[in-house]
């Protein structure tokens, strides 16, 4: 199959995009905003962990030249990302401030009040959260019909989907912006409203928890699970091995939250559990319900 073309630098990003957190999500999501022809800031506590976030975007950006799906030089791009520890620095023009820190309700209230300060009145502010509610996430903000979810996928520059989740309080014109970015990176959006786990991670999540209690239980190994998935259903990837690539500790959190939301079918396997104390997380760490050869 040929390799889709990369979409036309300047066709429908915002010019200037902040994006807090540095790690995998966040780092995708700078990828893909810069190589539309935004100017990207991201926001990454740990100045260390910055500086691993500035080698693996040139990493990556080096990698989606050789195949193809670059634009633009690797280094051009990479010349539109800043890195910074300091929410205070995001552009008070930016557009589009988009946070990516971990599932955490009260470290993501925490950091997007601190970017509505940073920010002027018209910014948009987004939450990359999987499955926490937009609703109580706004409710930190000073002016919430500014504020949207945009769930990105994993890994961000290979995956075309982007769910965009309205809260009670979103503004349409807000929303119809973020279908229009989303749209402008050579993505598909799709408009849920507000619910526990969105459409995507309450389908995802149900599936990914019964496959690990087949494996709990014995009924087959991981790689016959995940292929017959793959093979069965036409699926991408199989429900183990899109955990690992999620992160167990992730999908673990998700899980719980669900739990408590929408009941006992979302309970957390004891196995998944075992795992996340071991720190067996997936892909991150070279163990979940595979081994991988390749970390981050």
């Amino acid at each position: 199959m040929t390799a889709a073309a990369p979409p036309p630098v300047g066709s429908g990003a915002p010019k200037a995009v902040g994006v807090i957190g540095g790690g995998r999500m966040g780092a995708g999501i700078a990828q893909v905003f810069a190589a539309a022809g935004a100017s990207v800031t991201v926001v990454e506590a740990d100045p260390a962990a910055g500086a691993s976030t500035r080698e693996r975007l040139g990493a990556a950006l080096r990698r989606a030249a050789e195949r193809g799906k670059l634009a633009e030089d690797p280094a051009v791009v990479l010349d539109r990302i800043t890195v910074t520890d300091d929410i205070a620095a995001l552009p008070a023009a930016a557009e589009l401030v988009v946070e990516a820190v971990p599932e955490d309700a009260r470290m993501k209230i925490g950091v997007l009040a601190a970017a509505e300060k940073a920010v002027a009145e018209h910014t948009v502010l987004a939450s990359n959260t999987s499955s926490l509610s937009i609703a109580g996430i706004a409710e930190g903000l000073h002016r919430p019909e500014r504020f949207v979810g945009m769930h990105f996928f994993n890994p961000v520059p290979a995956s075309d989907l982007v769910e965009i989740v309205v809260g009670p309080q979103t503004a349409d014109t807000v929303r119809d912006a973020a279908q229009f970015w989303a749209a402008g990176l050579g993505k598909t959006p799709i408009v849920v409203r507000d619910s526990p786990g969105f459409a995507t991670s309450r389908l995802g999540v149900l599936l990914g928890l019964e496959a690990i209690r087949m494996l709990e239980e014995g009924v087959a190994d991981a790689a016959s699970i995940d292929r017959a998935m793959e093979l069965g259903y036409r699926h991408p990837m199989g429900p183990l091995r899109s955990t690992d690539l999620v992160g167990l500790d992730v999908r673990l959190a998700i899980a719980e939250h669900l739990h408590r939301e929408l009941g006992e079918r979302f309970a957390p396997p004891r196995l998944l559990r075992d795992k996340v104390a071991r720190g067996e997380l997936g892909r991150k760490t070279g163990q979940g319900f595979h081994t991988w050869e390749e970390t981050r």
